[in-house]
């Protein structure tokens, strides 16, 4: 069977950034650290070349390719969180060390990846069957930074 996985090109760091995505996410692990055979373009024999992980069972690749290519916001990836805690667990942990806060549940780790923190009922809230009661979903998280389960609940309710 075809599978895919996502590769992601770090500048050194790739380890570093993995061993920061594990620790958060529960069922992951690094599988492997790949060095190199000899001196390459972005290290020296011996360094980090690639770090394969799983994050809760999805496969990844970091690949330490140097600093030619950067992360931007045209990809993300999306954590559909069960509740606040969920949230509140990504919002903090994946800025630690230096990332940044977005709008609307967007933020940025130190190494530049985007992720979206969401809560697991954002997809009924924003596309269910009730399209006044997405619009409230809409107009309460465009004020937010980090997305407030309980006020996106409230406000699809009409409360």
């Amino acid at each position: 069977m075809t599978t895919t996985n996502a590769c992601l090109w770090f500048d050194g760091n790739a380890e570093e950034a993995a061993q920061l995505y594990v620790s958060l996410f529960p069922n992951s692990a690094i599988d492997e650290v790949v060095r190199t055979p000899g001196d390459y373009h972005a290290g020296t024999k011996g360094s980090v070349l690639a770090v394969r992980f799983n994050l809760s069972g999805v496969p990844y690749l970091g690949l330490n390719g140097g600093p030619q290519f950067k992360f931007t916001e045209a990809v993300s990836f999306q954590i559909n969180c069960a509740d606040q805690a969920e949230v509140d667990h990504f919002w903090e942990g994946l800025v630690a060390g230096g990332g940044e806060h977005g709008r609307c549940g967007w933020l940025k780790d130190r190494f530049g990846l985007s992720w979206q923190v969401n809560p697991r009922d954002m997809g009924q809230y924003i596309g269910g069957p009730d399209p006044e009661g997405a619009a409230r979903v809409m107009a309460a998280m465009m004020k937010m930074d980090k997305l407030v389960v309980a006020e996106l609940r409230a406000a699809y309710e009409g409360e």
